[in-house]
C-alpha cells in the first residue's frame, strides 16, 4: 500500500479551478468584473510561467471570501462546482483514481488552490485527503489571510512532510502526478514522478528525467 498523491488543476481536472473561480464571481457579480478579470489573468500567467508571488495572489483571491458570509459563499460555491468543475473531470481520472483504490493506495490530492474551493471538487473525486491552502476562518467567517504554509512550490514538499510525520507515513513506493514546472521539487521526492498533459518546462525535464509522461484529456473532454 503506497501513497497516490495527485495535483489537482490541469491534472485531475481539465482546467484551473482557482482561475474558473474567479471568472465565476465576475460573471455573477460578486466582484468587480473588469478589475478581477484582469488580474486573476494576470496571475495565472504569472502562475504557468512560475514567476507567481503566492502571497500577493492569495490576498487577492481570499478577499472575496472575507467580504461575504458563510452561507452566501456556500451557495454560490455549490453553483460553481455543479457550472464550471463536473463537466472538466475526465473520465481518465476517475480512472486513474481508481486504479490506485483497487491497488488499496492511500489517496491524496495537493494543491495550491485554497481548501474552500477544492474540497468539494476531492469530494467528488472521491478523494479524502487534501493538503490544500487553508483560508483562515475566525467565529465561522473567513478573514482573506492564510493559515499555515500555501501548499505551492517548495510548500507541497514542506506540507507532505508534516503530513508523512503526523500519519507515520513514508514516501516508499509513492506516486506523484502533476502536470505543472511549480511541482517539480515534489515530483522529484517520489518513487514514481508522472508528468500529465505537461507545461513546457516540466514536459522538459521529465523526457531529460525519462519520466512517464501522460494524458488524462480525449475526444470526450468537456
Amino acid at each position: 500500500m503506497a501513497l497516490a498523491i495527485f495535483d489537482l488543476d490541469n491534472t485531475l481536472i481539465s482546467g484551473d479551478s482557482d482561475y474558473l473561480w474567479g471568472v465565476f464571481l465576475g460573471e455573477q457579480g460578486i466582484v468587480d468584473k473588469k478589475y478581477y478579470t484582469r488580474e486573476n489573468e494576470r496571475f495565472y500567467e504569472e502562475y504557468k510561467q512560475g514567476k507567481l508571488d503566492i502571497f500577493e495572489f492569495l490576498e487577492f483571491s481570499l478577499k472575496p471570501l472575507a467580504d461575504h458570509p458563510l452561507p452566501a459563499l456556500l451557495s454560490w460555491r455549490q453553483e460553481f462546482i455543479d457550472s464550471k468543475i463536473r463537466d472538466i473531470i475526465p473520465q481518465a481520472s476517475y480512472d486513474l483514481i481508481a486504479g490506485h483504490r483497487d491497488k488499496n493506495d492511500t489517496l491524496m490530492i495537493i494543491t495550491a488552490t485554497n481548501a474552500f474551493v477544492t474540497r468539494p471538487i476531492a469530494e467528488l473525486l472521491g478523494i479524502e485527503i487534501l493538503l490544500a491552502t487553508e483560508p483562515e476562518m475566525i467565529n465561522n467567517q473567513y478573514t482573506g489571510k492564510v493559515e499555515g504554509e500555501p501548499t505551492f512550490q517548495l510548500g507541497k514538499v514542506s506540507r507532505l512532510d508534516d503530513w508523512l510525520k503526523q500519519n507515520h507515513a513514508t514516501l516508499e513506493g509513492s506516486y506523484f502526478y502533476s502536470d505543472s514546472r511549480n511541482d517539480i521539487p515534489l515530483l522529484e521526492k517520489v518513487d514514481h514522478p508522472v508528468a500529465v498533459d505537461p507545461d513546457d518546462m516540466l514536459r522538459k525535464h521529465a523526457e531529460q528525467q525519462q519520466w512517464p509522461i501522460i494524458s488524462l484529456r480525449g475526444e470526450s473532454d468537456a
